[in-house]
């Protein structure tokens, strides 16, 4: 399935706005919406791709002040027009993907209703392009939804899109929560791997007022508190990042990193991982080739910093109304939960039934922490519940 963009390619494996904390009872607030320029080239699909897909392509503007030109592609039986879309600012890069049965587009025509919409997050050195294929089936199975996948700060696309610090959870929550409020979506679903976990618990905790009702949220493979790593021999973000940082912004070939990797005793499935992250930096017309990183990885040292300090145990065990709050272990994941989260998620899950809320506990078999890729078709299955029960 082709998507059209300016973007540039990404790797396969989130200033806080004003809210008001105390009130977990209201409803989003209608969001405002400022104008851009964009431009709709209509493509045809083949027979095999029964979906649509608009993505929002980032590109600076000539002047080079201000924000940054935003255009945009509808692909499918969506016809696009011409419009104006956010000139003033961009916030974080993403694909929008749409089963087929979905007309909606917020440039078009703004007085529909937006179709129901599930946020999917990235973990640390990730980016949106690890939720594509799993989106995409969501979509030919679900086909009244959409599927935004992001790239948060300092990851991907959303690398150009510079951010002041500090760079933190609850920094990456309120970016994602600014996109939805200026995409004039109003999500249903949230669903985040591993640091992206944090970040879903952040958005309900920062933004129980302008998040709809119901909401699902996902965690997958994280804790709403203390980060265990290291136990299965080679899953040592931090230890990552640091080396990471040792290394030339210029490589000369993806191989000597995966050496170096290696050598420093990562995985080679890790290696191959992280060079995907490369991106080739050599000028038009030259004769040398050389990869620079695509990600900041200043800034994501002190995103996973902050996700080893933040604690989110108080939105666990205190759910907002409406709010059902998923946790899903990995079997193969033993290190990263320990006996007291389990025990802390069923007291939650039992105080949340007498409140009204929703808090429960799964798990997904024959998987390590990389449960979109382990096993995708079981992953596929529970997470369907959601779209099946969640109403428009």
């Amino acid at each position: 399935m082709p998507i059209f963009s300016h973007s540039s390619p990404c790797c396969t494996a989130a200033a806080m706005a004003a809210v008001n904390l105390s009130d977990r009872r209201t409803k989003f607030a209608s969001p405002s919406w400022s104008n851009c320029k964009v431009t709709s080239p209509i493509h045809r699909l083949s027979e095999n791709d029964k979906f649509s897909v608009s993505r929002l392509a980032l590109s600076h503007s000539r002047r080079g002040v201000k924000g940054q030109t935003i255009s945009m592609a509808l692909v499918g039986n969506t016809v696009g027009q011409k419009g104006e879309v956010a000139t003033s600012s961009s916030i974080l890069a993403y694909d929008l993907i749409q089963g087929e049965l979905v007309r909606w587009s917020s440039v078009m025509d703004r007085s529909l209703p937006d179709p129901p919409t599930a946020v999917f997050l990235h973990g640390i050195l990730g980016c949106r392009k690890n939720w594509g294929t799993f989106a995409r089936r969501l979509a030919k199975e679900f086909p009244t939804w959409q599927f935004l996948l992001v790239d948060l700060r300092c990851h991907g696309d959303s690398t150009s899109i510079k951010k002041r610090g500090p760079h933190t959870v609850a920094s990456a929550a309120n970016d994602v929560l600014k996109l939805v409020r200026d995409l004039r979506i109003t999500p249903r679903v949230l669903v985040g791997h591993s640091f992206g976990g944090k970040v879903v618990l952040s958005m309900v905790d920062q933004a129980a007022k302008p998040l709809a009702r119901p909401v699902r949220a996902w965690v997958l493979d994280a804790t709403p508190g203390k980060v265990r790593t290291g136990g299965d021999g080679e899953d040592h973000p931090a230890e990552l990042i640091s080396f990471l940082s040792t290394l030339p912004k210029e490589i000369s070939t993806k191989q000597e990193v995966v050496r170096a990797l290696i050598q420093q005793g990562f995985s080679n499935d890790v290696a191959q991982w992280v060079v995907t992250n490369l991106r080739p930096s050599s000028s038009p017309g030259s004769q040398s080739s050389s990869f620079s990183w695509v990600f900041d990885l200043r800034g994501i040292a002190e995103m996973y910093q902050s996700y080893e300090e933040t604690n989110l145990w108080k939105i666990v065990e205190d759910v907002p109304r409406g709010v059902h709050m998923n946790f899903l272990k990995a079997e193969r994941s033993l290190h990263r939960w320990a006996l007291e989260d389990l025990r802390r998620i069923h007291a939650a899950e039992e105080l949340a039934a007498e409140e009204g809320g929703g808090v429960e506990m799964h798990v997904l078999e024959d998987a390590g922490h990389w449960v979109h890729t382990d096993n995708p078709d079981g992953l596929f299955r529970i997470l369907s519940s959601s779209f099946q029960v969640a109403k428009t």
